[in-house]
């Protein structure tokens, strides 16, 4: 009568069989087609009823006034923000939703940043505020609501500073912004 082998024997044979099996189709998958996404961001308005544009089909090219090296690019006249690195290569751009006051052009750096929330001059709960300049009178920085939302349209004759990000692209903000960072304002 062969001997007959005992049951941790089958498992462990079995658990290196399966582990084996896992390993090679895990490279094989890696040698294959890998997905891409692309950057499809909500286009900011100043309404509180704003509903998402069309998805972008390519990313804006950064300006070319915009300077060179690691750097926050924000155009006014494009309501749009470029997360650029030290080899001038984008590594992320989306539309934002501007304050009423904006910051003129020029090249300025990250200063305060605030992670904890608070309420904004809008009075939305806004968090990861990245404080850059003052204009007329009034801090500008970047900032996202906590909850995601687009900013409800300004009161008339109502001062914000505020660059309200969506909330992705707040928490990539938050990540490549470290205090000193440039930020460079364009038109």
């Amino acid at each position: 009568m062969p001997a007959r082998l005992p049951s941790w024997a089958w498992v462990s044979g079995l658990t290196v069989g399966a582990i084996a099996a896992v390993t090679v189709l895990a490279v094989q998958a890696d040698r294959g087609p890998q997905p891409t996404a692309a950057a499809t961001k909500p286009s900011p308005s100043a309404s509180a009823g704003a509903k998402p544009s069309p998805k972008e089909t390519a990313p804006a090219a950064v300006p070319a006034d915009s300077g060179t090296g690691r750097r926050v690019v924000y155009s006014v006249g494009q309501d749009r923000v470029w997360l650029v690195d030290a080899s001038d290569t984008t590594r992320r751009s989306f539309k934002v939703w501007p304050g009423t006051v904006d910051p003129g052009p020029g090249e300025y750096s990250v200063g305060t940043r605030r992670q904890e929330p608070t309420t904004g001059s809008d009075g939305v709960r806004i968090e990861q505020i990245m404080y850059f300049t003052q204009e007329d009178g009034l801090w500008v920085a970047f900032s996202n609501a906590v909850d995601g939302s687009s900013p409800p349209p300004a009161a008339a004759g109502t001062k914000t500073g505020g660059i309200r990000l969506p909330k992705a692209d707040g928490d990539a903000l938050w990540e490549f912004g470290s205090s000193g960072t440039t930020v460079t304002v364009v038109g």
